[in-house]
């Protein structure tokens, strides 16, 4: 398949962003303060071209030449924003301890406290043919057995290279038996509207604003609201994924640096539930996150804006709603990884046919 470098062809949209020193913060995430990357009127689209965290990473040398050198891959495949990225002075802030290049913020007139911002994911296509997939900081879900080496001792990362196949819709995972396949599902584990407050947040925990949702169901042909929290939203957008199954128990999903084609649009309208937080809109499901740092209490999150979901789009009673999921709804566990912990809900939009 084609490396997308940098630079050289945007595409169709609008405008056209990708990592630089200039344009990314490493580990945090804007703030209102921030001087945007880019300014647009709502309704525009942007062409990110985004980079991965796996290669940059102090444990694994920050020299992504020689990282994916040794997995076989010859410089010309690597992309020249991550070789940038990682011969610069940036580094991840310590603490925080938070990997994610974040690519932004764009500003988007008119945006407003109140608002909601629509984000339409309508192209995302991997920049190169492989990715990786890591557990470091005995930060899994098995953090007390899990990972292992071979010798059984604890290792400080334990990575995995997959490469793509030629249609880039299989990864290749190669273990000490034979091979699997992981299908291919593009999307950003990490997107959202710049936070309210001064001081920047780390990337790691997601929350109202979104950030690192790790939403595996936000593919191309998808919608994402964010709640605004601060004027022009301060968009952003990190943590490029080729695959991830809910929960990500390891730590990561298959991570691989995208190019994502997004139409942000500022919505002054929306039904407004108890408590503003994002949702996804799909084809076929309304998909609602509840976030927390307990999994019991981010369940009883996304059950109760469920509830009030249903009520206000559908003009259901709180009691109907209640006992309309418990049959029908489908309640995921989003992510256990990322200190606060995500649940989310899908809701079948044919079920509610007779609304059209």
């Amino acid at each position: 398949m084609e490396i997308l470098q940098a630079g050289i062809d945007a595409g169709s949209a609008e405008h056209y962003l990708w990592c630089t020193p200039e344009t990314i913060s490493w580990g945090t995430l804007p703030t209102a303060a921030t001087t945007p990357v880019l300014t647009v009127d709502s309704g525009r689209t942007i062409t990110f071209d985004t980079v991965s965290q796996e290669g940059l990473m102090e444990d694994q040398g920050r020299d992504p030449v020689a990282y994916f050198g040794r997995h076989g891959v010859h410089r010309s495949n690597v992309l020249t924003d991550s070789i940038e990225l990682a011969a610069s002075g940036l580094r991840k802030p310590v603490p925080p301890k938070a990997p994610h290049v974040v690519l932004g913020p764009v500003h988007v007139r008119g945006a407003e406290p109140g608002d909601w911002l629509r984000v339409d994911f309508l192209e995302m296509t991997p920049r190169v043919p492989y990715g990786v997939i890591s557990s470091r900081h005995q930060r899994g879900a098995l953090p007390e057995i899990l990972p292992r080496d071979f010798d059984g001792s604890i290792p400080a990362v334990f990575s995995k290279f997959c490469s793509l196949d030629d249609t880039a819709d299989l990864a290749v995972f190669e273990f000490s038996s034979g091979t699997a396949t992981i299908d291919v599902r593009p999307f950003m584990g990490l997107c959202g509207v710049t936070p309210a407050g001064d001081g920047p947040l780390s990337t790691i925990p997601p929350g109202p604003f979104g950030g690192n949702m790790d939403v595996r169901e936000m593919v191309v042909g998808t919608s994402l609201y964010l709640p605004i929290q601060v004027d022009g939203a301060g968009f952003y957008l990190g943590d490029p994924h080729f695959a991830q199954g809910n929960g990500e128990i390891a730590l990561t999903a298959l991570e691989g640096s995208l190019r994502v084609t997004a139409r942000l649009t500022v919505v002054k309208s929306l039904p407004q539930p108890r408590a503003a937080m994002p949702f996804v809109d799909t084809d076929d499901h309304w998909i609602i996150l509840g976030m927390n740092e307990s999994l019991d209490e981010a369940m009883r999150q996304c059950a109760e804006l469920s509830v009030d979901f249903l009520s206000s789009h559908t003009g259901m009673t709180p009691s109907e709603a209640y006992l309309y999921l418990s049959a029908a709804g489908d309640f995921s566990v989003t992510q256990v990884v990322d200190l606060v912990k995500g649940v989310h809900c899908s809701i079948r939009k044919k079920d509610f046919r007779s609304l059209d």
